[in-house]
């Protein structure tokens, strides 16, 4: 199939795609509260010919064009974070506003647009008879702004809904082909002291200041950790601290702060883990201070209980592999220009795909992650034709690039 074609039969579907994207922003979904969005993606993929669509017992949803060997996964957060303060919005963030080519609003960017782009695709792939030896499944998934993988581990490990050979994250990457990123964890760590009455404060241990010094530990942590030339240097910050005191006239008997930790190639949980628990050790007070990872635990919007550890592996994906250089051919294509092969600053539902299950993960999408929790939350309608080609074209290319490895 000439990808003239492919993209000429993406244009002619603009209309669609900007009503669906619209359509989609008015209505909210913040995480836990997906059920209005997931059905309205329902219709469309029924709209458009899905083979098959179905929702899993966590509230995802999963379309199915295709039944061939190659199993392909396309993934979609299809919540949002909230708005924040309403009066910092120019626009209606609920509204779909579309100004000079371009759509406003909450998940615009991040991260909605894919999921249109993605539900179109399938649409040009069955209107053009692009069906191969391969099954594309394209997801729409909750609950990934609270904790990202969760519903691909769901979906893959736990209910075993779908067996993909290989994932594509559709998070946005300004149309440029992402095989990766740093991992992250959170984590805290309690002091304990006893209260008394601040007139007298020697009467009492002050949980606060025995976590002082490990702040402070953890602030010389960070110029200490491991730099990877591709993914960049692992971090570490405390990202709020409090602490438990009868009164504002009394002696905190308990301090607790928590750890924004990002991770680059060769660091682990345990190694995160036990970098904070040396500088515990190393305080006169160590027995009185713990460190726990922290846990994710909520129902569904189906009522589903879900939760794991809050533990987000780093991966990536070789530049070699025949799923980079699909991707890579891929863009090209649908952009005209040479793929841009880069890697996200933040995480996505590949923590899950390759970073625990180890299925090769690549990344396109449309939009531009600066725009992502932001009230300028925006995605130009050309990225929403764009990404239709790509998502059209790639499963095609995919399935020759294996074969070209044999």
């Amino acid at each position: 199939m000439e990808k003239a074609t492919v993209l000429k039969a993406a244009k002619s579907l603009e209309k669609d795609m900007i009503k669906f994207m619209r359509d989609l922003i008015a209505i909210p979904g913040e995480s836990c509260k997906e059920e209005k969005v997931i059905k309205r993606i329902a219709a469309e993929m029924k709209k458009v010919g899905f083979d098959e669509v179905k929702i899993d017992k966590m509230g995802n949803i999963i379309g199915r064009v295709g039944k061939g060997k190659t199993k392909i996964m396309m993934d979609a957060h299809i919540d949002t974070v909230g708005i924040g303060d309403p009066t910092a919005w120019k626009i209606d963030p609920y509204k779909g506003d579309f100004k000079k080519g371009i759509i406003y609003g909450r998940g615009a960017s991040d991260q909605r647009a894919a999921m249109i782009s993605m539900v179109y695709a399938a649409s040009i792939i069955k209107k053009l008879k692009m069906e191969d030896d391969y099954t594309l499944y394209v997801t729409g998934t909750c609950q990934e702004e609270d904790c990202d993988g969760l519903p691909l581990l769901h979906m893959i490990r736990d209910e075993k809904a779908v067996k993909p050979d290989y994932v594509v994250i559709t998070e946005p990457t300004n149309l440029g082909v992402y095989r990766g990123h740093r991992g992250r964890m959170e984590i805290k760590v309690v002091t304990k002291g006893v209260s008394c009455h601040g007139s007298a404060p020697e009467r009492g241990v002050n949980a606060v200041y025995k976590m002082m010094p490990i702040v402070a530990g953890i602030e010389k942590l960070n110029k200490k950790l491991k730099n990877d030339k591709f993914l960049g240097k692992g971090t570490i910050t405390v990202s709020k601290i409090e602490c438990q005191t009868p009164s504002l006239c009394a002696v905190p008997d308990e301090c607790t702060i928590y750890i924004d930790r990002r991770l680059t190639v060769g660091e682990t949980m345990d190694s995160a883990v036990a970098e904070i628990q040396k500088i515990v050790d190393a305080t006169k007070t160590s027995k009185d201070a713990k460190v726990e990872v922290l846990q994710y635990s909520e129902k569904s919007w189906t009522g589903l209980k879900v939760g794991q550890e809050k533990y987000y592996p780093t991966w990536v994906l070789p530049e070699n592999h025949p799923l980079t250089k699909a991707a890579a051919k891929t863009a090209a294509e649908a952009t005209g220009k040479p793929a841009r092969v880069d890697k996200w600053t933040f995480s996505t539902n590949g923590v899950a795909s390759m970073g625990r299950l180890g299925i090769p993960t690549i990344g396109f999408g449309p939009a531009h992650e600066i725009y992502a929790h932001s009230v300028n939350d925006q995605v130009p309608v050309e990225h929403l034709v764009i990404a239709a080609a790509f998502y059209a074209m790639f499963p095609k290319n995919l399935v020759e690039a294996l074969k070209k490895k044999k």
